[in-house]
């Protein structure tokens, strides 16, 4: 009687491995893809760039399925840049959206192949009212591509999944190719961190993007005697605003030292006699309102670590405007990095 063949035990470590080795495959698959697009883009990349800077209206993201969750992601991309774009689902649009599509707008439409019957209506829409569309899709010759007044042309990559269908490395390149543009625009316009920030208020982002301006304490906040004052009165203005610090300014008001808790134990024999330029730290850690808080905080936590900063209006200016303690920066969420 003929027996079976022993089949070897797939153990766990087995699969593990197998599925550290079909990761990797993935990610060199796309990765490869992405090297191969980065090779074939051309002219038309840079004609899509320039129709979109020089939209009156908002750029248009509309595709199905897959395609349409990337257009969604660029679509926001793109107007946390500096480049207004929403997204338009095209089943949608059938049912009255193609209202939002103007003939000031610029529509970006996405398609692996070109041919998604639920895109027709946008597609007619903008060729009617002659509305710029550019297209992408992997087909060159696809009815998405023949349409568009500019055709991004994906790379013939294969998909990075297991039966060579499901959209994986032609999403990823869709994807990458917004972000190509995305960046195109903000360099073309010099948008800059302060531009960023206005669109990211809340958030870990909009944490990152605070500058010392918006967190600074100033006017009757700001613990401050002059060189002359008494170290009585010194450690009365200390006690008084709660920085654990007061600056110490000269003549003109130019931050000249400031007095730390640690100054006053180095000093504590015959300190009630003195003043506070005899007992000041001079050059203090210091910074300007411009700042990102993110920078201040930094600075804060490098070496001779400093809980407070004194802030200047510019560098050139070093009279005091505000003050900001390592508590405000750490309330907000920013990180120092």
């Amino acid at each position: 009687m003929p027996t079976e063949p022993i089949r070897a035990v797939d153990t766990e470590a087995d699969r593990r491995t197998r599925a550290l080795d079909v990761g990797r495959r993935v990610l060199h698959a796309e990765a490869n893809a992405l090297t191969a697009f980065a090779g074939a883009l051309d002219s038309d990349f840079v004609q899509a760039v320039e129709l979109i800077e020089s939209a009156k209206g908002r750029v248009i993201l509309s595709g199905m399925g897959k395609s349409g969750h990337v257009a969604r992601k660029i679509a926001a991309t793109l107007a946390s840049t500096g480049t207004p774009s929403f997204y338009v689902h095209p089943a949608e649009a059938s049912h009255g959206d193609l209202g939002m599509i103007t003939r000031d707008d610029v529509a970006i439409v996405l398609s692996n192949s070109g041919e998604t019957r639920e895109l027709a209506d946008v597609l007619t829409h903008c060729k009617r009212f002659q509305i710029p569309m550019i297209g992408v899709a992997s087909k060159a010759n696809s009815t998405l591509l023949r349409a568009a007044d500019i055709a991004l042309v994906l790379p013939p990559m294969p998909e990075a999944c297991s039966v060579g269908m499901a959209p994986t490395t032609s999403t990823t390149m869709t994807m990458a190719l917004g972000d190509a543009l995305a960046v195109a625009l903000m360099e073309r316009r010099a948008f800059t961190t302060h531009d960023f920030s206005m669109f990211h208020p809340g958030g870990k982002l909009g944490a990152q993007l605070l500058k010392v301006s918006d967190l600074m304490h100033t006017g009757e906040e700001m613990p401050l005697v002059s060189h002359e004052t008494p170290m009585s009165d010194v450690l009365v203005e200390m006690s008084a605003k709660g920085f654990g610090i007061v600056g110490v300014t000269d003549d003109t008001g130019v931050l000249s030292g400031v007095v730390t808790d640690g100054d006053l134990r180095r000093n504590m024999d015959g300190l009630l006699n003195r003043f506070a330029a005899d007992v000041a730290t001079p050059s203090p850690k210091t910074i300007t309102m411009e700042a990102l808080a993110s920078e201040a905080l930094a600075l804060m936590n490098a070496p001779r670590r400093a809980l407070c900063l004194f802030v200047f209006a510019t560098q050139d200016d070093p009279r005091p405007v505000g003050i900001l303690h390592v508590h405000d920066c750490l309330r907000a969420g920013v990180d120092g990095g």
